[in-house]
């Protein structure tokens, strides 16, 4: 049985093949922290905005796998399939861990770890 926490994330990684940033910052409180690790992190959902929007411009949509997941307390844990999805209908599976921290309901930290060429970003 998921936890709450669990539900959050999952419902948040579900709002990725919408690509709708409006929809996706709900999930964030106010001084939340994103990282792509090793890239800088985004602080703040000014910040954060701008990075999903730069995402946004490049793909599709992101059909997100949860192939497993954990959580103790505020803290849930994810292994993923990220599927990128471009505007021309090309797709790339790319293995992502995910830590996701929450507060009242909400992602206050998100730190993804991936390899940087898989994702062609090296």
């Amino acid at each position: 049985m998921a936890t709450e926490n669990e539900k959050i994330v999952a419902d948040f990684c579900a709002t990725w093949k919408r690509m709708n940033v409006d929809e996706m910052l709900g999930y964030f409180t106010d001084d939340a922290v994103y990282h792509n690790i090793p890239l800088d992190p985004l602080k703040g959902k000014s910040e954060i905005r701008k990075g999903l929007h730069q995402f946004a411009g490049m793909l599709k949509g992101v059909e997100i796998k949860i192939v497993n997941r954990v959580a103790a307390g505020d803290l849930v844990i994810t292994e993923r399939i990220d599927t990128m999805v471009t505007p021309e209908g090309k797709r790339m599976d790319l293995p992502v861990a995910g830590v996701f921290e929450l507060r009242d309901g909400k992602i206050s930290a998100w730190r993804d770890y991936f390899d940087m060429k898989m994702a062609g970003m090296a």
